[in-house]
């Protein structure tokens, strides 16, 4: 397993959630991590990435100031820590790895190798 996804639950509006994806084998040596996520008859959709050397940072215009990715200094865990939640954060949110993704191709998924399982968030209003 490249990628283990974690920390998915249900929680009320307003309240934060943690998710963690464990990164191991060959998406270690990736470029970019990614968290993408897909609501129930939605497309998936890009929500935050980070570059594993530069740790800049990218998000979706939707989670910005609620939203904050992370990495561990061994490259071996990317968070999401999610605050201010809302009904429409609900969906299965997976955790990506590219090795050859560059700034302008890392919003579109086609653009990752590895791919997390997936963990579901539940928001209630």
């Amino acid at each position: 397993v490249q990628l283990q996804a974690s920390g998915g639950g249900l929680v009320q509006a307003g309240d934060s959630l943690r998710l963690s994806c464990a990164v191991s084998g060959r998406a270690a040596g990736s470029r970019v991590m990614a968290w993408f996520r897909q609501a129930p008859g939605k497309e998936r959709e890009f929500v935050a990435s980070v570059w594993w050397n530069s740790r800049a940072t990218y998000y979706a215009d939707s989670v910005k100031g609620r939203f904050t990715i992370s990495r561990d200094n061994a490259k071996t865990t990317v968070y999401l820590q999610m605050n201010s939640l809302n009904a429409e954060d609900t969906a299965v949110y997976y955790c990506a790895a590219g090795s050859r993704t560059i700034l302008t191709s890392q919003y579109t998924d086609r653009n990752y190798d590895y791919w997390g399982q997936g963990t579901q968030v539940t928001v209630s209003s």
